[in-house]
């Protein structure tokens, strides 16, 4: 065997002619590169992701390529798994953003090193790139995240890596976070995605009513047939009612369960995400939660950030949200700006998004200004004279502006009274008495 090892690495083409082959093999982008980052061989995956129509040559850097450097990753600020990985003389992952001539994307890296098969030193590695459909670091869509912060990609490092597994996770945010938007990140990144995603609210009913839902009865299959095969996102965990715990706890050890009022067995195939805005520990201690289900549904844990922790992505969900309203023409006027940077947000993404649509229905000449922001804002601004500008002529305009957007709101809504509340950021009997005052 060593004497086939060694005529295998007696001529230098030989050997990377059977790495092409290697690399052509992956249907993902795909390059073998030096220990002093040079791309040698690609793929045509990754020829045809980064636009290149010729044959990659020696004088080309990962780290140009990829993010425009002048220097690798790591003397650049980042992570650089070639790195880690010739250090380590191991596999290594890691998170980017790449540029592509589509734009930049998220990229999970993965590489591996290749050793001399009689001295063991690394003489070249294996980098394998897989772009990321479930989150945007420019623009996006409805159903992807958002961001380039550091706890935004933290976020997104953690969802990529247990995506492809079987694990349940737990999504633990405040909310309007955007946890069920990571609920369907967790799945558009697995291996299920072709599979059902089907959402739980475990909120607001009686146990009976949870167990009818989530396992039907005789006659009517419950959601957790409809994901078959799929996701299962149980939306506010902690609502769960006591007496149904044991019955899910059931379905995830033996992954199994019986329709209400059944005795027949059913087998069940679904990958479980939940979701929860409270301490799940305190829950335990306090007897609300089975211990023996928090663990078991605490397998792989992760926090999504609230909005005052991600103030760098604020400008990219703002521009994305005035796409989403039609009013990608609107710019942002540098005192508006400064006081949402300088606003912590307690409504998180949910709370932005309404405070962009409301200013983009009071906006008239292109641009947002101040006095398009809620007033609650604006007086917490600490800009000199906010309070001094409510005081004086403009109070009647904002009244009209007010009711002018409650109108707009009311005639798109298609929810009840209470729902439109919650979208405006109000309490029901704040919307009703506004909505006595329209008539």
């Amino acid at each position: 065997m060593a004497d086939r090892q060694g005529s295998f690495l007696d001529s230098a083409d030989d050997a990377l002619n059977a790495l092409q082959g290697v690399l052509n093999c992956f249907d993902e982008p795909a390059i073998l590169l030096s220990p002093q980052y040079e791309i040698l061989l690609a793929n045509d995956a990754y020829r045809a992701h980064y636009g290149f129509s010729d044959r990659i040559t020696r004088n080309r850097h990962c780290y140009r390529i990829s993010h425009h450097y002048t220097v690798p990753c790591d003397m650049a600020g980042e992570t650089c798994p070639l790195k880690e990985s010739h250090a380590t003389r191991k596999p290594s992952r890691v998170l980017h953003v790449h540029h592509t001539p589509k734009g930049e994307e998220y990229v999970n890296v993965e590489m591996w090193p290749v050793l001399h098969p009689q001295s063991g030193e690394v003489m070249f590695f294996i980098e394998r790139m897989q772009p990321t459909q479930a989150a945007a670091a420019r623009r996006h869509t409805d159903t992807t995240l958002l961001g380039r912060s550091p706890a935004f990609q933290e976020m997104l490092g953690l969802v990529t890596r247990v995506a492809r597994a079987a694990t349940p996770v737990m999504l633990h945010g405040e909310s309007g976070t955007g946890k069920a938007l990571v609920a369907q990140a967790v799945h558009a990144e697995s291996n299920r995605a072709s599979a059902p995603l089907v959402t739980v609210t475990c909120s607001g009913s009686s146990a009976t009513q949870f167990e009818m839902e989530l396992f039907g009865n005789e006659d009517t299959p419950g959601l957790v047939e409809a994901a078959h095969g799929g996701t299962l996102v149980l939306d506010e965990v902690s609502e769960i009612p006591q007496a149904a715990q044991v019955k899910l706890l059931q379905l995830l050890e033996a992954h199994r369960f019986r329709r209400v009022g059944t005795s027949a067995w059913r087998e069940a195939d679904v990958r479980l995400v939940c979701t929860t805005n409270r301490d799940l520990l305190q829950l335990v201690r306090a007897g609300n939660m089975r211990e023996d289900l928090y663990y078991r549904l605490s397998v792989f844990e992760i926090r999504v950030p609230p909005l005052r922790e991600r103030r760098g992505d604020l400008a990219l969900l703002i521009d994305a949200l005035l796409e989403r309203q039609g009013a990608a023409h609107l710019r942002v006027q540098a005192e508006a700006e400064e006081v949402l940077s300088a606003y912590d947000f307690p409504g998180n993404v949910r709370e932005l998004g309404n405070i962009i649509e409301r200013a983009t229905l009071l906006a008239t000449e292109g641009e947002i200004r101040l006095e398009h922001l809620p007033p609650t804002l604006r007086l917490g601004s600490g800009h000199a004279g906010g309070a001094e500008r409510l005081n004086e002529g403009p109070i009647v305009p904002l009244a009209e502006a007010e009711q002018r957007y409650l109108r707009s709101a009311l005639a798109r809504h298609r929810g009840d009274r209470r729902s439109l509340a919650a979208k405006l950021g109000l309490s029901e009997r704040a919307l009703y008495r506004k909505l006595a005052a329209l008539r």
